[in-house]
């Protein structure tokens, strides 16, 4: 069996992206042209629960003033992974993140969360059933 790739988890989750899995109250206004758009959260806890490390939450910021929040992970030795910085148009300025707790439950988002997470773990289970996964250099 191949190695799983970060690779491979990048291309589960993006896949894994719909209306469905965004924050409720932005859901209208999801466009699979910005499909990382309001997937952030989610997005974070399903790698949190992939690789470890911990969450960053950063605020967004709109002409100095915060008009939401970001979420992101770190890695050992300082490393981050954040799938859906994308998400961003140029006025929109994400600030430098706090570490923030995992909670223990999963209250806000909770559905999404479960309905992106299960759908990245069926591709990443489909993946090791057909021998891996094409590669680009």
């Amino acid at each position: 069996m191949e190695p799983l790739l970060l690779a491979d988890i990048e291309a589960a989750v993006r896949t894994g992206w719909d209306a469905d899995t965004t924050t409720p109250e932005h859901r209208p206004r999801w466009n699979p042209g910005n499909p990382a758009r309001d997937q952030c959260g989610v997005t974070a806890l399903v790698i949190n629960d992939l690789l470890g490390g911990e969450l960053i939450r950063g605020e967004v910021r709109v002409d100095g003033e915060r008009v939401d929040y970001h979420w992101w992970n770190r890695l050992g030795m300082g490393v981050e992974i954040d799938l859906t910085r994308e998400q961003f148009a140029p006025h929109e300025v994400v600030c430098a993140g706090v570490v923030i707790e995992r909670p223990a439950q999963i209250v806000r988002l909770r559905e999404e969360y479960e309905l992106l997470r299960d759908r990245v773990l069926e591709r990443l289970r489909g993946r090791t059933r057909t021998g891996g996964t094409a590669r680009s250099a």
